[in-house]
């Protein structure tokens, strides 16, 4: 049935059904659609729902309206009331309408506003949303940038290969608060709305980025960003034009037109490439973005070293005069302490091991002063992943039992996370129940050749210090001695 159906769409079907079982209704209703549609496509819904607060207001007004049932398992398949199959049918009609091929989010949010007499249309009425303007609305935008559909139709097609995810395979923002606030701030104005992050590699430029990209996507951003994308654009090193000169010609009209659209583009270290030349064309990759970004047709976000950025600035370079330039700082030892305590347990649980306190800690201490080019957070967090990654050799000894029971756990684990960021409960209580199992039958195991696994898969600081020796070519007495002055070990060498 859900054939056509797009990822986010299908999983408006899956928040509905889950808000049915938390009501205890027998039926998924029209308005748990709507509750799915706010909880999945908060773009979409803050583009007609512009009233502060309007999200909790229909919550409670649909918590008001239901008759409060005991909760029902989310294992039980819920069957669609008559008015959500209209809405799911209403909803495939605006699809066919538009000329779209698949089913999204804002072909449902068109059918519940053509089911007029449900609750859920009620509840949109009330608010000011008509479903002739909404259709008009949705007609004349794109509204996910960022698929490959979407990209297509701004004209991006052609040039899908160089084109990305920022938040793909990202690690959570923790802190960077006001970079963060200022680089939204940027975005926001009328002119000089081009921000450049300028730090050195490691502070996490591409990390606040991404955190953006999900936000935006999420639309917990202020209202002249809630209906953008952001794509991460990536230019050749080099360009060999076409036979017809125009390929920078298209990539030109097709930059403007997704801008147009509302992408906002994403050019990781452009400004540090700008005093390189193509050996194969007199063409630069920068001067591919200099005629829309100096028009101001196109909106990019860059990324630049404190020293090639000084070197724009003196040189009255184009990407200076036209970029505005956000300064992040390191972190101190304490703040990057506090990031790798907030990306420990997806560490832990990709690798397999535990980090003890001091294994962060040291890990923090010896990146510091030992590992130069790179700055914190970054290269301490480079650090507990080597350590994670060494500490995978200790398990090669393991009993081929015990090494099978665990090659099972991690994948019924990535299952498991998969079928969660999917929404598909019943799968997720699956593989969560056979993850239990497994972890019982690795105690056992573990047992049976009385093993000590806190001793295999612990990362502790003589770790850190064996990964640090390895990373800098020093040996691990200079390692030790790296410690800050004031700890005990230290005192202890020094006596």
């Amino acid at each position: 049935m859900f054939e056509r159906y797009t990822e986010k769409a299908r999983r408006v079907i899956f928040f509905a059904r889950y808000e049915a079982s938390q009501f205890g209704s027998p039926y998924i209703e029209t308005e748990h659609l709507l509750l799915g549609l706010l909880r999945e496509d908060k773009a979409l819904t803050n583009r007609f729902l512009r009233t502060y607060g309007a999200t909790e207001s229909i919550r409670k007004q649909v918590e008001g309206h239901t008759t409060i049932r005991e909760k029902t398992s989310t294992s039980v398949d819920l069957p669609l009331s008559n008015e959500s199959k209209r809405v799911l049918a209403y909803g495939a009609e605006e699809a066919e309408r538009l000329g779209h091929k698949h089913i999204g989010t804002e072909h449902v949010f068109l059918g519940l506003l053509r089911e007029e007499k449900c609750f859920a249309a009620e509840l949109l009425y009330e608010r000011g949303v008509r479903i002739a303007n909404a259709r008009e609305q949705i007609r004349d935008s794109v509204l996910d940038l960022g698929s490959p559909q979407a990209a297509k139709r701004a004209g991006l097609g052609e040039f899908h290969n160089y084109l990305s995810d920022p938040a793909e395979k990202s690690q959570p923002l923790i802190g960077r608060v006001r970079e963060l606030e200022r680089l939204i701030e940027i975005l926001c104005r009328y002119s000089m709305k081009n921000p450049v992050l300028v730090g050195e590699p490691g502070v996490g430029k591409r990390t606040i980025v991404a955190e953006l990209a999900r936000r935006v996507a999420e639309g917990e951003v202020p209202r002249p960003l809630a209906m953008r994308s952001l794509v991460s654009l990536h230019l050749p090193a080099y360009r060999v034009l076409d036979k017809d000169r125009s390929w920078q010609e298209r990539m030109d009209r097709a930059l403007v037109g997704a801008a147009e659209e509302g992408t906002i583009f994403f050019v990781n270290q452009m400004h540090d490439l700008a005093s390189g030349t193509s050996s194969v064309t007199p063409l630069h990759v920068t001067e591919l973005l200099m005629r829309p970004i100096v028009a101001g047709k196109i909106q990019c976000i860059s990324t630049a070293t404190p020293d090639d950025y000084a070197r724009l600035v003196a040189d009255r370079h184009w990407l200076a005069q036209h970029f505005e330039s956000i300064p992040i700082a390191p972190t101190t030892e304490v703040e990057a302490m506090e990031v790798l305590r907030g990306l420990k347990n997806a560490y832990e649980q990709f690798h397999n091991v535990t980090y003890t306190d001091d294994a962060i800690k040291y890990s923090v201490y010896f990146a510091s002063r030992c590992i130069k080019g790179r700055a914190l957070p970054g290269k301490a967090v480079d650090v507990i992943d080597e350590a994670g990654a060494s500490a995978q050799l200790h398990q090669a000894g393991l009993p081929e039992d015990v090494r099978e029971n665990q090659k099972r756990i991690r994948f019924i684990v990535q299952r498991m996370e998969s079928a969660i960021s999917n929404q598909e409960f019943e799968k997720a209580r699956f593989y969560s129940d056979e993850e239990k199992k497994e972890r019982e039958n690795l105690r056992q195991l573990r047992a049976t050749h009385k093993l000590d696994e806190s001793v295999a898969l612990s990362v502790r600081r003589e770790d850190i210090e064996n990964v640090v020796s390895k990373l800098t070519g020093l040996s691990k007495e200079e390692v030790r001695r790296s410690r800050p002055p004031d700890s005990p070990e230290t005192q202890d060498l020094a006596s």
